[in-house]
């Protein structure tokens, strides 16, 4: 079996490994929390069109790119200084896919409200960070993908028994803890009055905030929650259904269809090679049931 919405919470998440693609030569490497990922070969001789974002970056030999800093299973930083997830496993076979080794990107944090601007003013080459594909988005950015499909839930203290879903919301006091200029804060608003919600910069400040009671609840990506919860030592839980569909894409510069078709084809052979599953499996494998198929991609424009 593949991919369901039902994960499956309590499983300490040990380090991540790093992921690759199945073609050349390959190096076991990282402290996998999954199976341990060979390291990620790079296309040595990779050969692009003048002019392209792709043909730029292969010369440069480097790709700047944004991605989230606190996001355990999809982008966390470790306390050495390494960036882990299935975000950034993706994000490493795109770059290879341009000839450029994963010692070669530079990573900049991308918290939710900054994505699109970071990407306007060229200071990322794309950005890979939970990063929720919708029209008022596409307006200002274009995206690749999705590499992967997840849904909005809630996640309250585990000793919490009066909230079991987002309806449970409706007339309620319970602050409601979301992320600046994310998805799930707009989307949670039907449940709510607007005094209930709390917006932080960074979901792991909703989560230290549910942590010391300041708020009640905190809602985004059930996979989002999943990482905190794996962290939290029994202190939090998931209640309810997904109750939104939350496509993930790539965003790059508003227009570059070469560049997006680029990166699908890089999706399409990952998920072909087994790379695609470990990524997966070397992330946010310990936690999930079962390991996701690649959704089907966007048409580019």
């Amino acid at each position: 079996m593949r991919w369901n919405p039902v994960l499956r919470t309590g499983i300490a998440v040990a380090a991540f490994g790093l992921v690759a693609t199945a073609c050349g030569e390959q190096e076991s490497i990282g402290d996998g929390g999954g199976d341990q990922a060979p390291a990620p070969s790079v296309e040595q001789d990779a050969q692009f069109e003048p002019g392209t974002t792709m043909a730029e970056l292969n010369e440069a030999g480097t790709i700047t790119i944004g991605t989230k800093f606190d996001q355990p299973l999809f982008g966390l930083r470790t306390l050495e200084g390494e960036l882990t997830g299935f975000d950034t496993e993706i994000a490493r076979i795109i770059a290879g896919g341009l000839g450029i080794a994963p010692e070669d990107i530079d990573w900049v944090e991308a918290p939710s409200a900054q994505r699109e601007s970071l990407i306007e003013r060229d200071e990322v080459d794309l950005v890979v960070a939970t990063y929720t594909i919708n029209d008022e988005r596409a307006e200002r950015v274009s995206f690749a993908g999705p590499y992967y499909q997840a849904g909005q839930t809630l996640m309250v203290r585990s000793d919490n028994q009066e909230i079991t879903g987002p309806d449970d919301l409706r007339g309620s006091d319970a602050k409601v803890c979301s992320a600046t200029g994310s998805t799930p804060s707009e989307n949670i608003r039907e449940y709510i009055d607007e005094d209930q919600l709390v917006l932080f910069d960074t979901y792991s400040q909703c989560r230290d905030s549910l942590d010391n009671g300041q708020v009640d609840v905190v809602t985004t990506d059930n996979v989002i929650l999943l990482g905190f919860i794996s962290e939290s030592d029994g202190a939090f839980k998931l209640v309810g259904e997904q109750f939104t569909e939350e496509p993930y894409g790539v965003g790059i510069t508003k227009g570059d269809v070469a560049f997006c078709e680029f990166i699908n084809e890089q999706l399409r052979q990952a998920a072909e090679s087994g790379a695609y599953d470990a990524a997966w499996e070397a992330t946010a494998g310990p936690v999930a049931e079962e390991v996701p198929e690649l959704p089907g991609l966007d048409p580019c424009s």
